[in-house]
């Protein structure tokens, strides 16, 4: 039996989902796409699952796109077909998930494999990854959303710098530009990234998810609107607040910030 292109590891509410092509460095073919949208959308609407951590097996995090598909592969897809269905995996499948998605890089991320890693919610990189967006160089227009991410991540010029040299940007840099949250050991990396998850999933369910939508959404508007949308979000939700279980969890918040 061949060994599954996508791996899936529950524990407690984190899901820990690991891209399964190490021979082809976790390269992007159909079978992987299909795979991350399906589990994605059924770790979704698992009630139990409040966190995904995504990684890669072996020496990669993601090569990027199976080239050998591009422009009339075994599936006859084009560019145009592989991008639409790009952009519909990432926002479906990470962007549309309730709770945190981390993204454990732990080897080289590029182009598609880069463009991954930026719809997660939060990157933490091993030393000795890197980042790479080599479209400029295969020949390639960017099509999952790095073009529009990454200059949000680190502003226009330093996007520029990444995209129009297609050169690498190692962990530190990347730490240093914004485009990681974390540099990790590599030993340390997935055990890193539980902890965070974990931590995150000790907030209250609901209203992490809520805040995390209000960044998301709020994060595309004009500053004016999007405080009227907090404002407005805010006040609905108020309506919802049990003052003595505020009081409960201000006092367990205390005793945490003590400990900090």
């Amino acid at each position: 039996m061949p060994e599954p292109v996508l791996l899936v590891d529950r524990e407690g509410p984190i899901a820990m989902v690991t891209l399964n092509r190490p021979d082809q460095m976790n390269a992007l073919n159909a079978e992987l796409r299909i795979a991350i949208g399906e589990t994605m959308a059924a770790l979704e609407a698992d009630p139990e699952i409040r966190a995904v951590i995504i990684t890669g097996a072996g020496r990669a995090f993601c090569a990027g796109m199976d080239l050998k598909e591009i422009g009339g592969g075994s599936e006859g897809q084009t560019g145009y077909d592989l991008s639409v269905a790009g952009q519909d995996a990432m926002r479906a499948g990470f962007e549309d998930f309730s709770g945190p998605v981390i993204a454990a890089v732990n080897g080289a991320a590029a182009t598609a494999g880069f463009e991954l890693a930026l719809a997660c919610d939060l990157i933490l990189v091993a030393r000795g990854a890197k980042f790479l967006d080599t479209h400029a160089r295969v020949g390639i227009v960017p099509g999952w959303g790095l073009s529009q991410r990454l200059p949000r991540r680190v502003g226009i010029s330093r996007a520029k710098e990444i995209s129009l040299s297609g050169n690498a940007v190692s962990a530190e840099r990347a730490y240093e530009w914004g485009i990681a949250n974390r540099i990790c050991e590599p030993e340390a990396l997935l055990a890193e990234a539980r902890a965070l998850a974990s931590d995150m999933c000790s907030c209250v369910p609901d209203v992490m998810e809520q805040v995390k939508a209000m960044i998301d959404t709020g994060y595309s508007m004009h500053f004016d609107d999007a405080m009227a949308y907090e404002l407005e979000v805010g006040i609905e939700s108020s309506k919802q607040i049990d003052s003595a279980e505020i009081g409960k969890r201000r006092a367990a918040i205390m005793e945490r910030g003590r400990k900090q």
